[in-house]
């Protein structure tokens, strides 16, 4: 009963972590069922038949909220399943003591990506057009490999590599592929199901983090508010880097004096990754700050085209005044530009404002 109980505890940090940052279910979670002493094709398929469960709970609530992009999902979706059936095969036909340095290896190098990510604000493009095929297909095909055969990497793979691109709102892009991880998973839970029939499946676990999960899904909309991303992607990259570590230090027969001289220099990093974390993320909420202030400090500006000629009137708005209606005798098309006055000029334009056009005779 204690071990369920600590395993929904897993199940519920995971999703936590996943709602903050849009990806990490299963990187965290496989992280720590590994470090509780569960076989590394048993974690992978247990994590993967919980996350059927978590993704559509999570892409039911994305497309509720318009943040899916269907043409994205179904591009990305079907190369995944194919990567990530592939991948739970693989894993699931080689041994517990060869899968376990592979699997720490992909873990570690996937928890090293979040760090020197999260170290830096994100840079996304300003390209325009659509997400092709050809770069969609190839994405999820990795992504869906690396998935299965890792444990988790759906997000921190397929997420990034879209948001760079420029070419969708960041809040699609987390939609689009979390909704898409709903096939992937399915895909890698038949994988492993082939591959290691049912007893593959350590079903208490996948209800313990399902539960976890499903608990979880309403607090991580809270914590995003609370904990900046910048500092929870750090965190958890660093505990990735160090759970996985210890597995790669011992299959590499790395003992003796030098083992803690590699755990000093790994957290060495993690803690460099924090402090560059904690600068880009004040660099960041500063460059808000001035934007907030200089757009406070300038009136806004409405721009009015009139439509008809004589009597028509020209209502506009300023930021923090109500709206008002003057006379405008222009002629059709005419544009009325500025901040509004009470009040009005011998041609009837409400004083304050510019005209940019001819105004009709009298």
């Amino acid at each position: 009963m204690r071990k369920l109980l600590v395993l929904a505890l897993v199940g519920l940090v995971a999703q936590l972590i996943d709602g903050s940052l849009g990806m990490a279910y299963g990187l965290t979670s496989s992280t720590l069922l590994l470090v509780v002493g569960v076989a590394p094709a048993a974690a992978s398929a247990s994590v993967h038949l919980a996350e059927i469960g978590t993704t559509l709970a999570a892409g039911v609530a994305h497309w509720r909220f318009g943040n899916v992009d269907w043409r994205v999902v179904t591009r990305i979706a079907l190369p995944g399943a194919i990567g990530a059936f592939a991948g739970a095969t693989l894993l699931s036909s080689i041994s517990t003591e060869s899968a376990a340095p592979w699997m720490a290896a992909i873990l570690f190098t996937l928890g090293a990506y979040l760090l020197v990510r999260f170290a830096r604000p994100l840079r996304t493009g300003r390209a325009g057009g659509r997400l092709r095929g050809r770069f969609l297909g190839p994405l999820g095909l990795v992504a869906g490999f690396v998935d299965a055969t890792g444990g988790g990497g759906w997000g921190p793979v397929a997420t990034p590599a879209l948001l760079v691109s420029g070419r969708m709102e960041p809040r699609k892009v987390i939609g689009s592929v979390d909704t898409a991880e709903f096939v992937v998973a399915g895909a890698a839970s038949v994988g492993f199901l082939i591959g290691l029939g049912t007893e593959g499946f350590l079903l208490p676990t996948v209800v313990a983090l399902l539960i976890g999960g499903l608990i979880a899904a309403p607090l991580a909309a809270w914590l995003v508010r609370i904990v900046p991303a910048q500092l929870l992607g750090a965190a958890v990259g660093g505990v990735i880097v160090l759970s996985n570590a210890r597995t790669l230090i011992r299959s590499a027969g790395l003992d003796g004096p030098l083992r803690p001289t590699l755990y000093a220099l790994l957290a060495v990093g993690w803690l460099t990754a924090l402090v560059f974390a904690v600068r880009a993320l004040r660099r960041t909420r500063r460059a808000r700050a001035t934007v907030a202030t200089a757009t406070a400090a300038t009136p806004a500006t409405v721009t009015t085209t009139v439509a008809t000629g004589t009597a028509a009137t020209a209502t506009t708005t300023a930021a923090g005044a109500s709206a008002v209606s003057q006379p405008a005798p222009f002629r059709p098309g005419a544009v009325v530009s500025g901040v509004a006055v009470v009040g009005a000029v011998g041609d009837g334009t409400p004083a304050g404002l510019t005209v940019v056009g001819t105004p009709a005779p009298r």
